[in-house]
């Protein structure tokens, strides 16, 4: 077995691992994680970056629905 193939079964399996954890806790938690965390980067960077962070989270938060949705 390849590096590359050991790597994709390693990332197949923490996917899988954080599938499971959002489908425990629920997508909507996280998601509202994201925001929270998304809104203290916006304030200690005093709103500098907050059309880069806002994409970032829009990014993260379809990554937490596409494991939702597994």
């Amino acid at each position: 077995m390849s590096f590359i193939d050991k790597a994709k079964d390693a990332l197949d399996e923490a996917k899988d691992k954080l599938g499971d954890v959002v489908d425990k806790i629920g997508g909507d938690k996280v998601s509202d994680g994201i925001d929270k965390a998304a809104d203290t980067a916006d304030d200690k960077t005093g709103g500098k970056f907050s059309d880069q962070i806002d994409t970032g989270a829009e990014k993260a938060k379809d990554a937490v629905e596409g494991l939702d949705n597994n």
